[in-house]
């Protein structure tokens, strides 16, 4: 007969009613892969009447999150609360109180990450997070153990299902911003305040992780290497189609010369790539690495059941005697990023005005006293478009503000990256 172990839950929203769900509808085939019997005692949330009548009355059901963390019966407490309070203030007092702990806050994790760390290795437990970055898809467990024998050199890809939606709508059909968020919401794709999607940050937070796991040593998100897709327009998406390129939020952590370029950011890609026909709200990551190259991740980025799947993959890791750390060296000064304005990129400019034709050779003339080399790609009768060549940021930046100030109230500029 298996060993029964104790499990108690914190959150019981859509991903804590899907690792319930998943659990109690997959518990033999999960018995059979750790030979334990995982169990949940108690679950913690604010809506106690609504979740008693969604459980069994084996399940008890708790207001405060301190239950799981003294109760001596339960060995592993998973945290699916999100945000910073009291999911932090819970997970430190159940790693005090010796119990390994499962979390699904990136939020968490990539601004408290090492105090969470660092306790947890002084208490002798672990913290198992595959859940907080894309959701179902194991690119956690790729890092940490399929790549470990690999230097790995960057990172990029798709870490939000809203963004990702929102732009796809707006290539396969010619919608505003406005009405693509619009339809997001209403299909259930977007929250009813989608800012900390759309605005690059829920993104950061997943880099924040990645990176740290790809590169070693402590991370702090930085909002300053973060720019949202508000600034796509139905104008843009429409000049890169023709162009043969899509516009994805990209997030982007690559190593060079002992400095980390970490960006997100919208980013044209080139129709053909594997991350540009990444469609709907699906997530992907790309991982380039030294002994096996490139490899591609691909899946569900939320949803009750596809994280589920990931907090009870880690559950059963933990029942298997697996440990968990957030990075190689959890006490490694924190690691160097490269300033945004010295990063190297080619560039997509889209210069706009109604009498462009009397700008062009000025603007060409910019770019050249400014050390940038352009290919014009696209005209009409009020547009320019430029690629750029390889260039830093911060030189592009000073380039446009000139050009602006050739007509500040006739000249409106655009610009996004352009991935490798």
């Amino acid at each position: 007969m298996s060993q029964k172990v104790y499990i108690g839950m914190a959150g019981f929203g859509t991903v804590g009613q899907g690792v319930y769900r998943v659990l109690e509808r997959n518990a033999e085939v999960i018995c059979r892969r750790c030979v334990k019997s995982p169990e949940i005692k108690t679950i913690v949330c604010r809506h106690t009447d609504r979740a008693r009548k969604l459980l069994p009355n084996s399940v008890f059901v708790s207001d405060d999150p301190i239950v799981i963390a003294k109760d001596p019966e339960i060995s592993i407490a998973i945290e699916v609360m999100g945000g910073i309070e009291p999911a932090r203030s819970f997970i430190l007092e159940a790693l005090k109180n010796g119990k390994d702990v499962v979390t699904a806050n990136k939020a968490l994790l990539a601004t408290h990450g090492k105090e969470i760390f660092e306790a947890a290795n002084s208490y002798g437990r672990s913290v198992f997070f595959e859940a907080a970055v894309a959701g179902g898809i194991p690119i956690i467990k790729a890092l940490r153990e399929g790549l470990a024998a690999n230097q790995i050199s960057k990172v990029q890809g798709l870490l939000n299902g809203t963004c990702n939606y929102i732009l796809s709508s707006m290539h396969e059909s010619p919608v505003s911003f406005e009405k693509a968020l619009t339809t997001a919401q209403k299909l259930g794709f977007a929250e009813a305040d989608p800012t900390f999607d759309i605005e690059g940050l829920d993104t950061a937070h997943k880099l924040t992780i990645l990176t740290s796991l790809a590169f070693g040593g402590a991370l702090t998100l930085e909002p300053k290497y973060v720019t949202g897709i508000t600034s796509v327009t139905a104008t843009d998406i429409a000049i890169v189609k023709k162009l043969g390129f899509a516009i994805k939020l990209l997030a982007q952590t690559e190593l060079k010369d002992n400095s980390i370029d970490y960006r997100v950011a919208p980013t044209l890609l080139e129709k053909s790539s594997l991350l540009a026909q990444v469609s709907g709200a699906m997530n992907a990551v790309e991982v380039e690495s030294d002994a096996v190259g490139k490899t591609f991740y691909y899946g569900a980025g939320a949803g009750g059941d596809a994280t589920a799947s990931a907090v009870l993959a880690d559950v059963i890791d933990c029942l298997r005697g697996h440990q968990s750390q957030f990075v190689s060296n959890p006490s490694k000064e924190a690691l160097s990023f490269t300033p945004l304005s010295e990063q190297t990129s080619r560039f997509y400019v889209r210069v706009q005005s109604t009498v462009i034709e009397q700008y062009l050779k000025e603007i060409e003339s910019v770019f050249k006293h400014n050390g940038i080399t352009t290919d014009e790609v696209y005209t009409d009768e009020q547009t320019a478009v430029f690629f750029t060549h390889p260039c830093k940021k911060g030189e592009l930046d000073q380039a446009l503000e000139q050009i602006s100030q050739l007509n500040s109230t006739e000249i409106t500029i655009r610009t996004f990256f352009i991935a490798d």
